[in-house]
């Protein structure tokens, strides 16, 4: 299985999707380390061990990672082969994700109930706070949509001009 992920994906590309066994643990320790202290039903001493356990099995998957034959041919998120464009669009829509998570995280951690009490009553800087969370998750998602479009592209003009290389 690994071996077919690692053919898809490419080096890089196995390594990025794969962190995810870590990375989501960890992001669920943060959250409950947050609420904790203020609701005590948030246990998380229990998502850091399951976070520090997957980032450990993570770090022996990247060091077999080496040892798996991979075929040469055009790969979507192998960073060897990528164009600079490529990098920079994967780079733009990294960062795009990386702040959905990071809206996502803070809106399941944060208790809404002031800001919407504070809206009802009319109150002109918690609406003018909720207009800008509203934005910044539309603009993290037409980043990511944006991005992904021009990365897509990206990849496709490399693989066309590496087909008429070989032709």
């Amino acid at each position: 299985m690994i071996g077919r992920l690692v053919d898809r994906f490419g080096r890089t590309g196995f390594a990025a999707l794969s962190s995810l066994i870590w990375a989501l643990p960890m992001a669920a320790w943060a959250g409950s380390a947050d609420l904790s202290p203020i609701d005590k039903t948030a246990y998380p001493w229990i998502a850091l061990t399951i976070g520090l356990v997957m980032l450990v099995l993570w770090l022996f998957l990247l060091s077999r990672l080496g040892r798996v034959t991979v075929v040469p041919r055009q790969r979507r998120f192998d960073l060897q082969q990528m164009s600079r464009s490529e990098k920079r669009w994967t780079l733009a829509l990294a960062a795009f994700a990386t702040g959905l998570i990071a809206w996502l995280n803070g809106a399941a951690t944060v208790d809404w109930s002031p800001l919407v009490t504070a809206i009802a009553a009319g109150k002109i800087g918690p609406t003018l706070l909720a207009v800008a969370l509203a934005i910044f998750l539309i603009a993290m998602l037409a980043g990511i949509g944006f991005s992904w479009r021009r990365e897509g592209a990206a990849f496709r003009n490399r693989a066309a001009s590496s087909l008429s290389n070989v032709g």
